[in-house]
């Protein structure tokens, strides 16, 4: 037969509260140990990643830039005047001297202009040596008239003197020797004013001279003026070089200095650096230059740092003591790099993709056996054109990730395959 068991209630309520207890317990454990668990590092594709190793050693920190070779000497050939392009001689690329005809230019007034500047100079001498002369016989009138009237004076005296001696002698009459005395005595005053008039004669002869004269300088500065604007329509390159660009054509009419021609001498070339502006803070001139032409090095120094800041970078000249390679020519675009300091003794390793001078960034640092990679707190120093020195963070030896990481901004370690 059947026995049945009776239970006790609240041994049974206990039974529950300790299952759900120990339930509950259960589940907070898993969801504690879930929440420690690090998240599933993403696998990476090692060869793709570019990585470097901290050296320790002497890191020579510079900046780098692109440019342009051009010439140091470079003319340009204005108009003087007004003029229409007749002909066009020399093309660019041709080598020419200082007397070489690169184009024919016309202006029919300027020819007229100059013909009547040179009948003026002509005519201006001729007043001039006609005023001299002229000049001259009035200044020798002058003389003749001053010498007669002391010749009289002199007679008057020599009359006065006999005059005294006869009235001394009793022989001469008294009234007489006065006479001769005022005569003698106005034929001097005459005589004076004669000499005054020939010495005033002399100064005005030269004064119309002069005047004559500087109309003839007038004239013939003129007239040299129209023949060199004459000479210019004979577009002359004016050095030793290559002509490099002939901006009009036939049947142009040009304006007083509009550019005609360029003419540059190719031998002496210096370069034209770009630098970001944010690198150009600490260049100065005189500092030593690498510049690459694709053909050869070249080594140089800073001649030259422009001011301004024009599209974000600033310009700096490279010139050379030394020749450049075989191929440089005007216009070639070339690399240069300009050293700013030799560091010595310092940690440094190839430059990320990212971050600034003097700022801390992420870095992935690669295990010994380079299957993963954890993110490490690196601060940075000085950059150069591809290193940067390494403040804190990372010690000599170690490897780290150069490229951009940031598609694995969220993860603390990468897993490498």
């Amino acid at each position: 037969m059947d026995i049945a068991i009776t239970q006790n209630p609240r041994t049974k309520t206990i039974r529950r509260i300790v299952l759900a207890s120990s339930a509950l317990l259960l589940v907070t454990g898993i969801s504690y140990g879930l929440s420690r668990l690090r998240p599933a590092a993403p696998s990476v594709d090692g060869a793709s990643l570019f990585s470097d190793t901290v050296r320790r050693g002497d890191m020579l920190r510079s900046v780098h830039g692109t440019g342009m070779l051009i010439p140091e000497d470079i003319q340009w050939i204005p108009a003087s005047t007004t003029a229409r392009v007749s002909k066009i001689i020399l093309r660019p690329g041709a080598i020419v001297k200082p007397d070489s005809i690169i184009l024919e230019l016309s202006n029919p007034e300027l020819e007229r202009d100059t013909l009547d500047a040179e009948y003026q100079l002509k005519a201006a001498d001729a007043q001039y040596q006609s005023v001299k002369a002229q000049m001259a016989s009035d200044i020798l009138n002058q003389k003749a008239a001053a010498a007669a009237v002391r010749s009289e004076y002199e007679q008057a005296k020599i009359q006065h003197e006999v005059d005294e001696k006869l009235v001394q002698q009793r022989i001469g009459a008294e009234v007489t020797s006065q006479l001769s005395k005022v005569k003698a005595d106005q034929l001097g005053i005459r005589a004076q004013i004669e000499e005054a008039r020939a010495n005033n004669a002399e100064q005005t002869a030269e004064a119309k001279i002069a005047a004559e004269k500087a109309h003839v300088e007038q004239q013939r500065a003129l007239y040299n003026l129209r023949r060199s604007q004459l000479e210019a329509l004979h577009v002359r390159a004016g050095l030793n070089g290559v002509l490099q660009l002939v901006p009009v054509e036939v049947g142009q009419s040009v304006l007083p200095g509009t550019n005609l021609a360029r003419v540059a001498d190719p031998k002496k070339l210096k370069a034209e650096i770009k630098i970001a502006e944010t690198q150009a803070n600490e260049l100065m001139k005189g500092m030593k230059s690498t510049v690459d032409t694709r053909n050869g090095t070249a080594v140089g120094y800073v001649s030259r740092i422009d001011p301004s800041v024009q599209n974000g970078t600033v310009t700096v000249d490279v010139s050379f003591d030394s020749p450049l390679p075989n191929g440089a020519r005007p216009d070639l675009s070339v690399e240069g790099s300009i050293e700013i300091e030799n560091m010595k003794n310092i940690l440094y390793v190839g430059r990320p993709a990212f971050g600034q001078p003097e700022t801390s960034v992420g870095l992935f640092k690669l295990s010994s056996d380079g299957s993963e990679a954890t993110r490490t707190t690196v601060k940075l120093g000085r950059f150069s054109v591809s290193t940067v020195e390494v403040r804190e963070g990372l010690r000599e030896g170690d490897r780290v990730i150069l490229s951009d990481t940031s598609a694995w901004s969220g993860y603390e370690r990468i897993r490498l395959k």
